[in-house]
């Protein structure tokens, strides 16, 4: 526990009294000086004592008194002689005891100086008493004495009594300006700035500020300061000319600090405040209006108002509902953008819009329409190509959706026709011109036989991939997981896993609903219907019922050693409950439902739905390999669906024009009636070998009318998006099978890595571009990764700001992978010969850093400001 002041000071003098005496010595005198009179209170009301010495005190009149005692009076007794007043020397009658006694300093500041480790010079000593208020308080010496900066000169020691104020423990001038801002701009409610106030640091603190960013008024002010330091930073990305009339806020000199500045800060994980305080700045200095009437290009290299990336947004949207949409303007734009500070706050508008560019090249790729006529074809091409606009549409709305859950007022009507537009390309282009050609180059297949020739069959799943397999089977069947999501299901897994991952496709039968796509995947010879009491249509697998309850015995009839489960119960299972199920099993099915669940409770929540499916199946696959050592598995679907998010108008509904008596069973994209019924506007599905019924399906994206809700998720037609089911076959590649050894490379998945490009390893500017080129493209067995990119000197300190590349191009072309890269020197002196590394590190931390060495040759001294040191 430490001793109060005047317990330190008896215990000082005690020991020197207690030390033996110099030569031809027999008492000892010591003089303890006082000037700043902390003791006196003390020393004359008799409170302090010493152990083998008299104390006396010196005042304005006694000084002869005291001569006469230490001289004549007592010339055996040691004595302490406190002196709180001095004399010059011609009136100084103790001046000749003086010479040959001893001198003791234990006043105040002396006592904290020691106290702090800090030494004892008159500068200091000053610096000390000019914040006496402040070094009174206990706490706020030890503080300083536990700061990062050993204190030895004035400058210093004021730095250190605001970072203490600011409850910091490093003085740099970046972080004590940032730690006030942080505080908040109105003075008045600013805490930290008013502790400032109290106790005497304003002053010093507005000439560091004045010195280091320029910044200096006659009443100067925080929410002033934060307009200057943000406009002055935003010089460095943006050309003056854009910035005329606010000159008064920019300092040019200090165009280096206050972008450092900035930069630091927003790479520190104290960001939300400077979000309030740059939404301030732009409203204090009408930023929006006047970033609004610039183009794209003069933003897009600014970073700290966050204003900016809403007026791109409002640009490029309006640009879309304009029907003037340039999809290299918004993949750019889009891909400078998503690595700077504000993006994730607008994240969603901006993944939407680059799914509406991805829509726009696919539709400028295929302007000239779908006329493929061979229906196999046609198959093909979708499964190779046409199914990636389902995949952007999807991913548009799963954007947009989040949107709506963070509401941003500036953005979110323009967003709502964006995805009105978005509707006429996908539903009114897309789904009617391919749907026509489908129908067109499919109808008499579907007349003859129900099915396309020379296409995979869904009813065949069961002969060709489980019957004769010579390992054990898991079967993963999600209801409605239509191909397009199985494509980036395939995607992820070949990615995330060691696996052999290929996806193909079978023709779902007809109608895609779930009983008749279920029941085509279990093991029979024949498939029938019968007509139920209820008056519903039941399938039949050689003649036995195929309902869920029915299923695992189907199984087991096929082969004894097959089970099938659900993933809901499946998944609640402990570990050693579901590994004694599965346990000297040969076939596995587990039954998954996801998307048609979600369909029948909110239809909008659909494409999200879909992602969740994509991670439940993924985690599903982690458990047959991990917990079952399954190797073999296949995903697959029962059938697909077309969704679309605005309903059809009346126009796009089709009457089925049959009598109800012949009517069998009536959805929205089938019609199965008895025999001989000729529906108009139909298209006619020849239905199961030897059944009494006729199929029918509506033509393109109609539906049929019907009484009840469902008409933007629907199911059970002849659209490629419902009948192409997919059928993903996932081999696991064990760590010493022969496969995986033979083709290591292949299945271990690392991370694409990032190189330099550029061939000079010389900077002679303070701003400056390097390229960079994304080695390998994301796919199979490599995975996205980001890395941050820095310039440090031998010591490893960083010189440059930090810039952050996303690594995740899945082109095969070379220069479709490359990366354009600005830095920003910190303004500092730089030597010519001297080493400097650009560091490349990967944002994980998984992989060591890179380090390119380079030389920097810049004519430019920063200026000698004292509060640097």
């Amino acid at each position: 526990m430490a001793l109060p002041d005047s317990d330190k000071v008896i215990q000082e003098l005690n020991r020197r009294f207690a030390a033996p005496l110099p030569e031809f010595y027999q008492r000892r005198i010591i003089f303890w000086y006082d000037e700043d009179r902390d003791f006196e209170e003390k020393v004359r009301s008799g409170e302090i004592e010493l152990a083998d010495a008299k104390l006396i005190a010196l005042d304005e009149t006694n000084n002869f008194e005291i001569k006469k005692l230490l001289t004549h009076d007592d010339q055996t007794s040691n004595f302490c002689v406190y002196c709180p007043v001095t004399y010059p020397d011609e009136k100084n009658w103790l001046l000749p005891v003086q010479l040959y006694s001893e001198e003791f300093r234990a006043d105040l500041v002396s006592i904290w100086l020691e106290e702090m480790g800090i030494d004892n010079t008159a500068n200091l000593r000053k610096t000390v008493k000019d914040y006496r208020s402040f070094f009174k308080t206990k706490a706020h010496r030890t503080k300083v004495a536990n700061l990062n900066q050993k204190v030895t000169a004035p400058v210093q020691l004021h730095k250190a009594v605001i970072a203490v104020l600011c409850g910091v423990k490093d003085t740099g001038p970046n972080l004590l300006i940032r730690t006030v801002l942080r505080a908040g701009t109105d003075q008045e409610q600013n805490s930290i700035y008013q502790s400032l106030v109290k106790y005497g640091a304003d002053t010093v603190f507005w000439q560091m500020v004045a010195q280091v960013t320029g910044y200096r008024e006659e009443k100067p002010d925080l929410g002033r300061l934060s307009c200057h330091i943000l406009m002055t930073a935003a010089t460095r990305t943006m050309r003056m000319d854009n910035l005329v009339g606010l000159d008064g806020f920019i300092s040019i000199p200090h165009q280096s600090y206050c972008y450092d500045f900035m930069s630091e800060w927003m790479h520190s994980d104290e960001t939300r405040e400077l979000y309030s305080i740059a939404r301030q700045t732009e409203d204090e200095l009408r930023l929006p209006a006047r970033f609004s009437q610039l183009p794209i290009e003069e933003l897009t290299q600014t970073e700290i108002f966050p204003c900016i990336d809403e007026c791109i947004l409002k640009k490029l949207m309006t640009d879309i509902i304009d029907h003037t949409i340039n999809v290299d303007v918004i993949e750019q734009t889009a891909e400078q953008r998503r690595t700077m500070l504000w993006y994730e706050r607008v994240q969603n508008f901006y993944e939407g819009v680059l799914e509406v560019a991805h829509m726009q090249k696919f539709y400028l790729d295929h302007a000239a329409g779908f006329h493929t006529v061979e229906p196999h074809k046609v198959w093909k091409e979708y499964t190779t190509d046409y199914y990636k606009m389902d995949t952007c549409y999807r991913l548009f709305h799963v954007a947009f959706g989040k949107s709506l859950n963070s509401s941003n007022p500036l953005l979110d009507d323009l967003f709502k026709h964006v995805a009105d537009n978005v509707e006429g390309l996908y539903a009114n282009w897309y789904l009617d011109n391919l749907g026509t050609n489908w129908v067109t180059a499919a109808a008499d297949n579907f007349r003859e036989y129900g099915r396309i020739m020379e296409v995979p069959q869904q009813r065949d799943f069961y002969r060709t991939h489980v019957q004769n397999a010579d390992i054990r089977v898991f079967v993963i069947i999600s209801d409605a997981m239509r191909y397009e999501v199985a494509a980036t299901l395939s995607e992820e897994l070949r990615r995330e896993t060691q696996a052999e991952v290929k996806l193909s496709s079978c023709e779902g039968i007809f109608p895609t609903v779930t009983k008749f796509g279920m029941t085509a995947l279990l093991p029979h010879k024949e498939l029938s219907v019968e007509l139920k009491s209820n008056g519903v249509l039941g399938v039949l697998a050689d003649g036995k019922p195929t309902d869920a309850p029915y299923r695992d015995g189907i199984l087991k009839a096929a082969n004894p050693a097959s089970l099938a489960l659900k993933y809901k119960d499946l998944i609640k299972m402990k570990r050693a409950e579901r590994s004694a199920l599965v346990k000297g099993m040969e076939v596995v099915y587990i039954y998954h439902d996801k998307i048609d669940e979600t369909s029948h409770t909110d239809e909008a929540l659909v494409f999200d739905s879909c992602d969740d499916a994509i991670s439940e199946l993924k985690n599903m696959v982690r458990i047959i390999v991990n917990e079952f050592s399954g190797t073999r598995i296949y995903i697959t679907s029962d059938h697909g669906f077309i969704y679309t998010y605005k309903p059809l108008t009346e126009d796009a509904k089709v009457d089925k024009t049959t009598s109800s008596s012949d009517d069998v069973e009536v959805d929205r994209r089938y019609l199965i009636t008895k025999k001989g019924a000729k529906p108009e506007y139909l298209l006619p599905v020849k239905f199961l070998d030897g059944s009494q019924y006729d199929a029918f399906a509506p033509i393109g994206n109609t539906r049929i009318k019907k009484k009840g809700g469902g008409l933007n998720f629907v199911h059970g037609g002849i659209s490629l998006q419902e009948m192409v089911v997919p059928v993903i076959d996932y081999h696991y590649m064990r760590t010493d099978s022969a496969g995986y050894q033979k083709n290591r490379k292949k299945y271990d998945t690392k991370p694409v890595t990032l190189s330099l490009l550029s061939a000079s390893r010389k900077i002679s500017n303070m701003i400056f571009s390097l390229n960079f080129y994304q080695r390998e493209a994301v796919g199979d067995n490599r995975e996205a990764a980001n890395y941050l990119l820095y310039f440090v000197d031998s010591e490893g300190k960083q010189v440059s700001d930090t810039q952050r590349v996303i690594a995740d191009k899945t082109s095969g072309n070379n220069q479709d992978r490359t990366f354009r890269v600005s830095f920003n020197l910190k303004s500092m002196k730089y030597s010519n010969k001297e080493s400097y590394y650009l560091v490349i590190a990967d944002e994980s931390g998984l992989q060591l850093p890179q380090r390119e060495e380079f030389s920097i040759d810049i004519a430019f001294a920063v200026d000698d400001f004292d509060f640097f040191s």
